[in-house]
């Protein structure tokens, strides 16, 4: 169990459109969008130093909660897969794969396979869920998911450190020694904790109830309690919205926009609370207009957030 990015580093990375259009963050323009677009936005964040591009996961989405959630979630592992072709560099996040959907070894042979076929760009982010009639329609306990997912993410290490699940061998076997890290979701007390013992890194789904600075000495307290003072972990926070440059349209009241300059030193708040790993959003109206935001960012806004 180990940290990605180095000591006293802080990476970005984006959750990537068109794959999940919930209305919650859902843009206009990926309505009508589709894969070759998304295949730019995961090149843009390539060529702009993004440590990583996610996707999101769920199955099948309840008929009366359409209006809210959207019908639209490509397929995780499919698309995850399909984006390694299309990249060089930038890794691929499941953000975060539901683990009690699935059996650990199915699980296990999916990203085993992804990290061979990848070169080793990808991470696990695993989540317990929330979809209540997803877990009925799958057959799966709803009530139990938080056990399923702790036993899932165990199961699921062994079979990436060693290609086994009891008798049964599993094969091709991952690139990276013990396999892709695993950043666990999840804002509850919980998750956090789950995230603490069992994870590498981990994904908070917003705030939680303590605050994040609260959240994040909880986090690395539990940490060292669990596992010592040298084991290191990827910390990350939703940093919100950004707009490089002065829009000339309405971005929303809580987009981060402006120079360069400004736009950094709010971002390198986040810092100060001990987070290693910022997850942002771009405000644009097309495609062209994200691909672009997402370099200017890389080249403009994060040298001055990483110094």
């Amino acid at each position: 169990m180990t940290a990605i990015i180095p000591p006293g580093e802080v990476a970005w990375g984006l959750q990537l459109p068109i794959q999940s259009q919930s209305t919650i963050y859902c843009q206009p323009w990926e309505r009508s969008a589709g894969p070759a677009e998304l295949a730019l936005v995961a090149q843009a964040a390539d060529r702009a130093g993004a440590l990583y591009a996610a996707v999101c996961d769920h199955v099948a989405v309840p008929a009366e909660l359409t209006d809210k959630m959207s019908a639209v979630w490509y397929d995780t592992v499919a698309t995850i897969g399909w984006l390694a072709a299309q990249t060089d560099r930038v890794m691929l996040l499941s953000h975060v794969s539901v683990l009690p959907y699935r059996h650990a070894a199915v699980t296990a042979k999916a990203f085993g396979t992804l990290d061979l076929l990848s070169g080793g760009r990808v991470v696990l982010g695993v989540g317990a869920g929330h979809v209540e009639r997803e877990f009925e329609m799958l057959g799966v306990d709803f009530g139990s998911r938080g056990r399923a997912l702790d036993r899932s993410i165990s199961d699921v290490r062994r079979i990436f450190a060693d290609g086994r699940f009891d008798d049964m061998v599993i094969e091709p076997r991952v690139v990276r020694e013990g396999g892709p890290p695993i950043w666990v979701g999840g804002s509850s007390k919980p998750a956090i904790r789950r995230a603490a013992i069992l994870g590498d890194g981990w994904l908070p789904q917003g705030p939680p109830e303590m605050g994040m600075r609260s959240g994040v000495e909880f986090l690395l307290a539990t940490r060292r309690e669990h596992h010592g003072q040298d084991v290191g972990m990827d910390v990350g926070i939703h940093a919100g919205v950004v707009h490089v440059g002065e829009p000339t349209w309405d971005v929303g009241a809580e987009t981060l926009s402006g120079g360069a300059t400004a736009i950094a030193a709010r971002l390198r708040r986040a810092r100060s609370i001990g987070v290693n790993q910022l997850q942002l959003r771009f405000a644009a109206r097309t495609c062209d207009e994200l691909c672009d935001q997402v370099e200017r960012f890389g080249a403009e806004v994060w040298p001055a957030v990483s110094e």
